[in-house]
């Protein structure tokens, strides 16, 4: 396994995230399947993972008890233990220190090694900031009394709002927690993300490797070319290597649910091997033949016109990345809107489109965007909690 210095500590290059653990059936609801559960963590732990990442809110509230559970069976100072505080779904009834000692109960820890606040964003940065909810002074002070080995955040916000996070907290900051990959590089603008982080000088960990296991599997010609390249690489272990040319990427969480991925992710992990500058431009023209992108240059031309006074560019680059896939990300930043600048505001009198230099037919883009938006679920309604202790 290969490891990553962090303050004074090693941490595995590579963690298991426990957002998707196995489950007995399908569905969202669906009961994890401890027992398989506790193997594939078993056998992580075995090969050399010491970095396990879970949160409040997964699996409806049972991912901690799960990681918590399977973990105990290991000498304490192997591994490290990971969660996160939800101020993106915070609730009346909520308050920093029930939900804090509650975690600490459903873990059966007396402390985290890490913790994160958990996805900061456009919505979330709100609760965050807020003195009156006192999320930060109780975490900090949690982190002085040795209750919180290291403390960071999650962010899928836009690059503004992550901006906007770090010019209050960052010199708290100890990491930082985003969505990066190949295609996200471009999709969701992780490149420039990335850049910020390293340039305020905070360690990057990553999420969504393979996009969900988007990027595992592929069309059968990409999947030909990239084992021609590398005949004993998986189609996942590319979006690894890619990682690996990153200097600044210390840890990368796998959501592993099955035996296989943990196989085949240690293997990767074994070794650094990063792409070569040939190979990064097969992922480019991999990651460019999967996208249908509008080809908005964001030069903000339609929005002196509109009379509704929308963001037009963001919008449309939110519509880009469900034109891909629908996106609770895309969501989120829509739902933090005030409804006045959300898609549906659009009156469809096409004075942007006048102006366009791309010829983007700007009134069916927010149509259409909004039609997407209709379908997804409502990700931010609180999941199921109340759960009795075993």
């Amino acid at each position: 396994m290969l490891y990553k210095s962090f303050q004074g500590i090693q941490l595995s290059a590579l963690g298991f995230g426990a957002m998707r653990l196995p489950t007995i059936g399908d569905g969202r609801d669906a009961p994890i399947d401890e027992a398989e559960a506790t193997r594939i963590i078993t056998y992580a732990h075995e090969n050399g993972v010491n970095y396990f990442d879970t949160a409040y809110m997964y699996h409806h509230g049972e991912s901690e008890r799960v990681l918590g559970r399977a973990l105990k069976q290991f000498v304490p100072d192997t591994y490290y233990l990971a969660t996160k505080f939800p101020g993106h779904e915070i609730l009346q009834t909520y308050d920093v220190k029930s939900i804090f000692e509650d975690q600490l109960k459903k873990c059966g820890v007396e402390y985290f090694g890490f913790y994160l606040l958990h996805n900061v964003y456009e919505k979330s940065i709100k609760n965050y900031l807020d003195p009156q909810l006192g999320i930060m002074d109780y975490l900090l002070e949690q982190k002085r009394i040795g209750r919180i080995g290291h403390l960071g955040f999650s962010c899928h916000g836009r690059l503004d709002t992550l901006k906007q996070f770090l010019d209050v907290y960052g010199d708290r900051m100890e990491f930082c927690q985003i969505q990066l990959n190949y295609l996200d590089w471009t999709l969701q603008d992780a490149k420039s993300k990335y850049a910020l982080l390293s340039e305020r000088g905070i360690p990057v960990w990553v999420m969504e490797p393979v996009r969900g296991g988007r990027l595992a599997s592929l069309s059968p010609d990409h999947e030909r070319e990239l084992k021609t390249a590398r005949p004993d690489e998986s189609i996942a272990a590319w979006a690894f290597r890619w990682l690996q040319t990153l200097p600044n990427v210390h840890v990368v969480l796998s959501g592993m649910t099955k035996m296989e991925q943990v196989e085949d992710n240690s293997k990767t992990y074994s070794t650094e091997k990063p792409l070569t500058a040939d190979e990064l431009k097969i992922l480019d023209q991999v990651a460019a033949s999967m996208l249908d992108l509008l080809p908005c240059t964001a030069c903000r031309y339609c929005c002196s016109t509109c009379p509704q006074e929308l963001d037009i560019p963001n919008l449309l680059a939110l519509y880009n990345e469900c034109r891909f896939e629908p996106s609770f990300v895309a969501r989120m930043a829509v739902d933090a809107m005030d409804p006045e600048k959300r898609p549906s505001a659009c009156i469809g009198c096409g004075t942007c489109n006048l102006i366009c230099p791309q010829n983007i037919d700007i009134p069916e883009a927010l149509k259409q965007f909004q039609a997407i938006l209709d379908k997804l679920p409502n990700w931010g309604a609180p999941p199921k909690t109340e759960q009795k202790e075993e």
